[in-house]
């Protein structure tokens, strides 16, 4: 069948339609006519794969990777840079209008990575013993794609992979290692687990100003470049007395945070990650800041008893006023994990009702399914802006502020 691609959706896929069919292709760019193989459908809508570009789109280019189309870790890298920037506007787009009810859209841009290739300076790599593969998955499978240069990763991981691979031919890997977390350091890598090492290394990583301790089973934004310019975006000039940070990881927000305001409460559910926020507080130097270890619904549930017990009965607007005023946020700020916020988290920070919210994402879907939430519940959506934090993918991150 032949089609032509018309746009790219969330998730990264190629739309076309064509015999009445709504038809799905992946690593397709906007313009491009292909000839392509149907290889499942559900209703009238189709997905398939690429079987011959008949006209490429002017945003086509030829991908460097030899692996593209085959691993599982770049979908972009048909589409020149200006196009792929574009790609992520629209889905952040179609996100917030399908998903997230929005009639009107507040204009925004996508900030480009200075480095569109080696980025990366956090990766996961899967490991096959059996056929002493090491590299992704293979798109679509489980199956390893066996990759000797990754064209995205940072030149230390780089190296970190490559001493791996001669471990490999060394035969020094043990064969109950299913994969490998690096992380990329100032002056180090961590790699979990660590042939030579019991536990992950600890590496220090340099980020505007401000250093923090992590290791590689930490989260961490990949895209280093980046970060200085998301923290900003994310605490957008606020101070003032009070702030609860969400899912605060290892404290890349937490730290900016406690130098803003007077008190700070921050939650994470690993233990490891709080004990390195915990640290990476007391490096710098301050003291004005909780770090509580403790899932983020459970916290929620547990502070808005405690206030509703304090809080006088009667009418329920009255009583949540009251609540909010217990807790007194002026500043919420919540990076969660891709699958968004807990229904029951969105719930608690209504009841909380800080002045000010601000939600850090890397999935515009679970964004827009939760602005939409927290608009019902009486908050604005005041600004947006993206970060390119992902190259040659079709992921994004995304600031949304809010007012109530």
């Amino acid at each position: 069948m032949e089609v032509t691609i018309e746009r790219i959706l969330p998730g990264g896929l190629g739309l076309a339609h064509a015999e009445g069919k709504t038809i799905m292709v992946p690593l397709a760019a906007p313009g491009d006519r292909l000839r392509i193989r149907i290889e499942r459908q559900k209703g009238n809508v189709a997905f398939a794969s690429l079987v011959e570009v008949l006209e490429p789109s002017p945003m086509r280019v030829d991908p460097p990777c030899p692996y593209f189309g085959r691993c599982g870790g770049c979908d972009f890298q048909q589409l020149n840079y200006p196009a792929q920037l574009e790609a992520k506007a629209e889905i952040i787009r179609d996100c917030l209008r399908r998903i997230g009810h929005l009639d009107v859209v507040p204009p925004f841009e996508v900030v480009a990575s200075p480095n569109p290739w080696h980025y990366r300076a956090r990766a996961q790599w899967q490991y096959d013993y059996v056929s002493s593969h090491l590299g992704y998955f293979e798109a679509g499978s489980r199956r390893v794609c066996d990759v000797a240069e990754c064209a995205v990763l940072v030149p230390e991981l780089q190296t970190a992979l490559d001493s791996l691979r001669t471990r490999i031919q060394q035969g020094g890997l043990p064969d109950d290692v299913r994969d490998f977390r690096a992380l990329a350091g100032d002056d180090r890598v961590s790699l979990s687990p660590d042939p030579d090492e019991a536990n992950p290394p600890e590496v220090e990583r340099s980020i505007g100003g401000e250093s923090y301790h992590l290791d590689a089973e930490s989260f961490f934004q990949t895209n280093v470049d980046l970060v200085p310019q998301l923290i900003e975006a994310a605490l957008d000039g606020v101070q003032g007395e009070t702030a609860v940070e969400l899912y605060c990881g290892v404290g890349l927000f937490t730290v900016a945070l406690a130098r803003r305001f007077t008190r700070v409460t921050a939650i994470e559910s690993d233990l490891a990650a709080a004990a390195y926020a915990q640290k990476n507080l007391s490096l710098a130097g301050l003291s004005n800041t909780a770090i509580v270890n403790e899932d983020v619904a459970r916290w929620l549930a547990k502070n808005l008893d405690r206030a509703d017990s304090s809080a006088l009965s009667g009418d329920p607007k009255r009583r949540s006023r009251q609540v909010g005023t217990a807790l007194q946020t002026d500043f919420l700020l919540l990076d969660p994990p891709r699958t968004g916020a807990e229904s029951r988290v969105i719930d608690g920070i209504l009841q909380i009702e800080p002045k000010r919210i601000c939600y850090v994402s890397c999935d515009p879907a679970t964004l827009a399914r939760d602005l939409r939430k927290l608009i019902s519940g009486g908050y604005s959506l005041d600004s947006l802006i993206a970060f390119d934090m992902f190259p040659q993918t079709h992921h994004v991150e995304t600031v949304a502020q809010l007012s109530g």
